[in-house]
């Protein structure tokens, strides 16, 4: 007989059964063992937001499981995760386990531990307690929230906001973060400004750099040389004096250690230091957090790593600092325990920072047993926290005012570094460094009233500099700050904002797309409260106060849905031109932004007259000329035309020239599905109906090509289109290049490879050509043409084993036959086979397939009956101590009359309210 303990992931899980030993079964759950399923519906405020739940497949096969382990034991310990997350999965494999009723005789309790080590997990053994509620109740309110605001808002959007993908609480509020922090980008206009600088040298020859502060006795703002005239006139006056050391200032300065990582800050510094994005971080923690072998023995290296606190376990501080004391000396460690709080908005602290579980397991010592990436995050989380328990670091910053008696002084700043203190171990990066950084400058000795020599004097011109656009890690330290969402959710906001294709990253920073900006502008134009930072962390206030047990979760759901709702409605009347009117108002100066030559940048370019501006069409939006349908110009969202690559093209066709053979036109035009070239025009009609029409010469435009830059010869190009490359090495079968309905390809016989983005249709030879096709050849042959009719016959892998193809007939290889081995006369008569099967000729095969298939019919055993695999709950206010979940019955299945054909209909299980009697 043994107990059983429920964790999230098999790692961990293998890990706590080698602590716990034989008196113990170890299972994962996987995380979320079911979850709101995703339609309308699932959560129902009218019902005081009850709630339906589903789970998949693995949930329901390792909720089985546990129900099958815990038949031979007496507890069930749930060990999830310490947080807000692990405690819903928790009550989830509890209600779950209720609804099978699989928990008779059997007590629950619930065990957390902050890391995966031996003592942790035993200690947290011996202190089990009962499921937190209120914890479970700020889940299902965070939960409830996300569902109604995604599944409310992201249907309007995609109404009102063809192209759109979603919105979320605070998915979108980070995108906001993003947009604006662009639209303050492009809004900036840069000033020049001029500053003097002076090479100088003391007494003794040592040279140091100064800088004009003060000109003919008054103080030099940022902007009071604003031109070369100036900055001019005051290097003249520098250069026209004798300086000499008029006073020194020295002080000693003190810096404090960074506290140990929390969830955001130790993404900041990965990203930083490491180049790590949110995700990749959160992951390879993950992995430390759950445990390494350490030859032969799997142990946590860090704690858990979702957390907003800054404080250390007392014992964890006490080795923290006998180490820096017998590593670094006395001198190192401070006369008391270092204390940090957070300083971050809605911070809950429940848990501690991250830090290694052990400080005697050395970076160096720990790398042989760590990938790359393990090592080198390990490597940063301990140096991070030993340093949290090291002295302070001391410089000695000095001033030097330098004086030539006319009124015009010049100012040095230095500073040396007395005492490293815990810069001996650890220094945080900065996201936007200085390059005038006045630490690392340190001046020559050098004594009040000393002449100085002039060596240079040198004006320097500068621009402001606009705000620069947000990493992931200064957008994470932003949404904490403002109390945006919580560490469990920063890596996954960030990762919905890719995947949707609302921002991108390049260098490293996140640049908002057109689509995204558009959403942005909508939301913030009839949604304007709830993509409001505030009034999104006000909600999270509202959880946390959930989570403490002093506010009722329904309560807040009410008050937030009623205006929610409220405002939703309001939208239903809302027009297309009243969306159109507020996008193009916002987002006009982003669109067209002012030209240099100062000519209207809205001025249509095809008739001159029109004005340009958002257009909303069933695929997404677009700019396109208010004179239409007379003038039919439209471009792609994006700024001046778009870039390389976007289709623009001024007017509906455009001449290009005339072919040299025929002398027809060679005209680029606009069709539904996009630009293409054409070669003369279609002949006129005709009188006789049964004369064949023929059809002009076109080629779609391939990606690169643009109406507005194309040329005669690449159009020429285009119509000869396929064009035989060569023939191939090793089958001397025939290459074409062409392009078809997916884009540009290689082709050989029945054999088609696509070609990458980079590739020129017109251009690519022989060798490319081999290498595309050598790659999809690698899951095809070719095995010849047909006899018949001369088409090829390919043998292909497919899910269910190889098969050989021709045309549209398919028919499956034997299983003693590989696709390597199979002749073409094989295949033809394995071919000729499947064709007899599919089409039997003559009304008397007909009748003998009928007569097979009602054989068949009588002969075939009836089917069992189907149980739904999916599981539902809804959720009860009061229903007993877990909140809330009862299954969702099912109904028998029902059978056709034995006249007929025997069929099985599922019927979908239904909410409990809804239950059949």
């Amino acid at each position: 007989m043994s107990d059983v303990v429920v964790v999230e992931s098999p790692a961990k899980a293998k890990t706590i059964n080698k602590y716990l030993g034989d008196g113990y079964t170890v299972l994962a759950s996987f995380g979320h063992v079911r979850d709101l399923p995703p339609k309308d519906g699932s959560v129902r405020p009218e019902q005081d937001f009850a709630m339906d739940w589903e789970s998949d497949e693995r949930g329901s096969r390792q909720v089985s499981a546990i129900a099958k382990a815990i038949k031979t034991g007496t507890t069930l310990y749930l060990a999830t995760d310490p947080d807000r997350e692990g405690e819903a999965i928790s009550w989830h494999v509890r209600a779950m386990l209720e609804d099978r009723r699989a928990l008779k005789g059997v007590t629950v309790r619930r065990v957390t531990f902050n890391e995966i080590t031996r003592n942790a997990v035993t200690a947290a053994m011996k202190a089990p307690r009962e499921l937190d509620q209120p914890l479970i109740e700020a889940y299902l309110a965070r939960r409830a929230l996300d569902y109604l605001v995604g599944f409310t808002l992201s249907p309007v959007l995609w109404r009102k906001l063809p192209g759109s993908r979603s919105a979320g609480r605070v998915q979108s509020v980070a995108l906001r973060l993003v947009c604006e922090r662009e639209a303050e980008i492009e809004a900036f206009r840069a000033r020049e400004y001029w500053t003097i600088e002076a090479l100088m040298a003391t007494p003794a020859g040592a040279p140091f750099t100064a800088r004009l502060t003060h000109l003919d006795g008054r103080k030099l703002d940022q902007f009071d040389l604003p031109n070369a005239a100036a900055a001019e006139a005051a290097r003249r006056a520098v250069e026209a004096g004798d300086f000499s050391v008029a006073k020194i200032e020295r002080k000693r300065v003190r810096r404090n250690p960074m506290p140990p990582f929390t969830t955001s800050t130790l993404q900041q510094e990965a990203s930083r230091k490491l180049g790590f994005g949110a995700q990749q971080t959160m992951r390879v923690a993950q992995q430390l957090y759950e445990g390494v072998d350490l030859g032969g023995e799997t142990v946590g290296l860090i704690t858990y790593m979702r957390t907003d606190g800054v404080q250390m376990a007392r014992e964890a501080i006490t080795a923290i600092r006998g180490h820096v004391k017998d590593s670094f000396g006395a001198d190192y460690l401070p006369a008391a325990p270092r204390e940090y709080a957070t300083r971050a908005k809605n911070a809950q602290e429940a848990h501690e920072a991250v830090r290694p579980t052990d400080v005697g397991r050395r970076p160096e010592t720990m790398s042989r047993y760590l990938s790359h990436d393990q090592a080198r995050l390990y490597e940063l989380i301990w140096k991070r926290a030993v340093a949290s328990q090291m002295a302070q670091a001391e410089f000695d910053q000095v001033v030097v005012d330098m004086g030539d008696g006319a009124r015009n002084t010049l100012r040095a700043n230095g500073s040396l570094l007395a005492f490293d203190g815990f810069l001996k171990l650890y220094r945080e990066d900065r996201d936007d460094q200085s390059e005038d950084d006045d630490e690392s400058r340190v001046l020559p000795a050098m004594s009040e009233g000393d002449p100085l020599t002039r060596r240079e004097i040198k004006a320097s011109q500068h621009f402001t500099q606009p705000p620069p656009r947000y990493t992931e890690a200064s957008l994470v330290k932003k949404m904490e700050e403002l109390g945006i969402g919580r560490p469990s959710t920063y890596a996954s906001t960030l990762s919905v904002l890719r995947d949707r294709n609302y921002v991108r990253l390049e260098q490293k920073r996140l640049i908002p797309e057109d689509r995204g900006r558009l959403v942005t502008a909508f939301l913030t134009s009839f949604f304007t409260r709830y993509v409001d930072p505030g009034f999104t962390a006000s909600l999270e206030e509202k959880l946390d106060e959930i989570s403490d047990g002093s506010a009722d979760w329904r309560a807040v759901m009410r008050a937030f849905w009623k205006d929610f709702s409220e405002a939703v409605d309001q939208t239903k009347e809302l027009k297309i031109s009243d969306v159109i009117n507020a996008l193009d108002e916002e987002l006009g100066p982003h669109f067209f932004p002012p030209k240099e030559d100062g000519t209207d940048a809205r001025l249509c370019p095809a008739c001159g007259a029109g004005r340009l501006g958002l257009k909303l069409g069933r695929h997404g939006s677009f700019i396109g000329c208010s004179n239409y349908p007379a003038c039919q110009y439209t471009r792609r969202l994006a700024v001046n035309g778009g870039e390389e690559g976007e289709e623009t093209l001024k007017e509906g066709m455009r001449v290009l020239g005339q072919d040299p053979e025929t002398g027809d036109d060679v005209t680029v035009r606009r069709g539904p599905y996009g630009l293409y070239v054409q070669l003369g025009e279609p002949p006129p009609p005709s009188d006789d109906k049964k004369a064949k029409k023929e059809k002009p010469k076109r080629m779609s435009l391939p990606r690169g090509l643009d109406g507005e830059s194309i040329t005669l010869d690449q159009a020429l190009g285009l119509l000869t289109l396929p064009r035989l490359i060569g023939l191939h090495p090793e089958t001397h079968e025939p290459m074409e290049a062409g392009i078809g309905r997916f884009g540009p390809y290689i082709r050989m016989g029945a054999v088609y490879a696509s070609m990458d983005k980079d590739d020129d249709v017109l251009m690519v030879g022989a060798n490319r050509a081999v290498d595309l096709l050598a790659k999809k050849l690698a899951s095809v042959r070719s095995l010849g043409a047909h006899p018949k009719d001369g088409e090829g016959i390919l043998v292909k892998k497919g899910r269910f084993g190889p098969y050989a193809q021709h045309g549209k007939t398919v028919a499956n290889l034997p299983r003693t036959v590989s696709m390597d081995d199979i002749t073409l006369e094989e295949a033809v008569a394995l071919l000729a086979e499947k064709g007899k099967e599919l089409k039997p000729k003559g009304a008397a095969a007909r009748g003998k397939a009928a007569k097979t298939t009602k054989s068949a019919e009588a002969a075939a055993p009836k089917p069992k009956k189907a149980a739904a695999k999916k599981s539902t709950a809804a959720t009860k206010s009061g229903a007993g101590k877990s909140g809330a979940t009862t299954s969702a019955a099912k109904k028998p299945v029902a059978k056709k009359p034995a006249a007929k054909k025997p069929a099985v209909r599922k019927t979908a299980a239904k909410p409990s309210s809804e239950a059949a009697e």
